[in-house]
């Protein structure tokens, strides 16, 4: 048994050494071999890069904008509690120092300050109360004749809060002078102790600075009520502008100027007189070196009678362009946005012929057409004047020979006018003041040659009667 064995386990033996050998050979080719992944001496290796950091990802375009707008909102909060804080403080000081002032100096001008200032408010008061009465009467005076109240009741409601305004500071001024007298013994009590803490020096340099911040807070007083004052002519004067003057009710338009634009009046009586008032309102839209208002003549004389606008003058002229009366600086310059009041009388007795402007007398000239009549029989135009040169039109329309063949555009009238009216008289100067009142009831006196709102008037054109 065991020989049998013995030759098997050498046998055994002998394989494996035969497979060690050959794996040994293996290597031996293997590692004798040459590979490509050498690194020679000319070559630099690279680095390897290594892997980043985790970092937080950038903050978008919103991001910012966010945390720029919490920031700004964060400030504007400090800032906001930072000026409360501020007033808070003055405003408690400015009262302790008022209370002091009027405990000190109460007896001494108290009185004239309380005064003062119920005189302003009660007389700021009266003008307002005033104006809106005025308005609601012509309101009332408008309402009857048709005409839209609309901006009456835009401008009355405008008064009506600086009414309000103006009681508004009547009551606060009461009531700051109902607490400073109410308490003086308080108020000297605080003075007193004020002043104990104070040396003397400390104390007349405290009661400068009351001195001081009363009359501050007066001149702030007096500057709001001068603000007032500007406002409400504002308002007055753009009422003047929307409504027509002297209670009149309606007025003529000539929107442009043209030679087929004009108004021709048919007088009540014949003109053939020695003694004559011609008065008007007129608010021009611009101003030529001559523009008519009021032309009277015939084909032998065209010029018996007119009433012109030169620039900032005004002209009166009778019997012909020789006899004239110039009045300067009547118009502003370039037109004007105002109603304009004026009148022109003439006497031949004495030839003494007068301009009139706003109820005053500009200009007077003695020896004009002395001893002339008017004669009867010619026309009388407004907005326009007839030379009498020219043959009738075909397409005037006008039954007048020449009368509007011898217009000339030039010449025309372009604007607003109203209150037209003549007497065979010469009229005194009150009753000429009477009639030139914008506020008055001028437009109810009415002549006897000519009478606005009773005499007829034809527009001519593009002329119409408006409200």
């Amino acid at each position: 048994m065991f020989r049998w064995r013995l030759p098997q386990a050498v046998c055994v033996l002998s394989a494996c050494v035969c497979l060690v050998l050959a794996y040994e050979e293996d290597f031996e080719v293997n590692y004798a071999d040459t590979y490509y992944n050498e690194i020679t001496d000319g070559e630099t290796p690279e680095p390897t890069p290594s892997p980043a950091p985790c970092n937080s990802p950038d903050l978008t375009k919103w991001d910012k904008i966010f945390s720029m707008l919490e920031n700004s909102q964060m400030r504007e909060n400090m800032l906001l509690q930072y000026a409360d804080d501020i007033i808070k403080v003055e405003m408690g000081s400015l009262r302790g120092e008022m209370l002091r002032f009027v405990a000190q100096y109460g007896g001494s001008c108290g009185v004239a300050v309380e005064t003062a200032g119920r005189r302003m408010a009660l007389q700021l008061e009266g003008r307002v109360r005033e104006t809106l009465e005025r308005l609601k009467s012509r309101e009332q005076t408008f309402a009857a004749a048709g005409n839209s109240v609309g901006n009456s009741k835009h401008l009355e409601a405008m008064l009506q809060q600086l009414l309000s305004a103006a009681q508004t500071q009547t009551s606060r001024l009461t009531k700051l002078e109902t607490s400073c007298f109410s308490s003086p013994g308080a108020g000297m009590s605080m003075n007193t102790k004020a002043g104990s803490q104070l040396p003397e020096g400390g104390g007349v340099q405290l009661r400068e600075q009351e001195v001081t911040s009363q009359e501050v807070a007066l001149d702030g007083v007096l500057a709001a009520l001068q603000e007032t004052r500007v406002e409400l002519g504002e308002v007055l004067r753009s009422s003047r502008q929307r409504y027509l003057p002297a209670g009149c009710e309606m007025a003529l338009l000539f929107p442009m100027r043209s030679r087929r634009i004009y108004t021709s009046v048919i007088p009540d009586v014949p003109l053939s007189v020695s003694s004559f008032t011609v008065c008007m309102w007129v608010k021009p839209t611009t101003v030529s070196n001559k523009t008519v208002l009021f032309s009277y003549g015939n084909r032998r004389n065209p010029y018996e009678i007119q009433l012109l606008l030169s620039q900032t003058s005004a002209l009166f002229t009778i019997g012909g362009e020789a006899h004239l009366v110039e009045a300067l600086s009547v118009v502003n310059p370039g037109g004007t946005s105002e109603w304009i009041h004026l009148c022109g009388a003439w006497s031949s007795e004495q030839g003494l012929a007068s301009l009139w402007a706003a109820g005053k007398k500009v200009a007077s000239t003695p020896g004009v057409a002395e001893g002339h009549v008017l004669p009867d029989g010619g026309s009388l135009q407004l907005g326009q004047e007839r030379n009498g040169c020219c043959s009738p039109s075909p397409s005037s329309g006008s039954g007048v020979a020449g009368f509007e063949g011898g217009f000339d555009p030039k010449m025309a009238f372009a604007g607003k006018m109203t209150g037209v009216n003549m007497w065979d008289r010469v009229l005194s100067e009150e009753e000429i003041s009477q009639v030139a009142l914008q506020e008055g009831q001028g437009c109810k006196k009415r002549g006897n040659m000519v009478a606005w709102g009773v005499t007829e008037m034809v527009p001519h054109g593009g002329a119409q009667l408006i409200n």
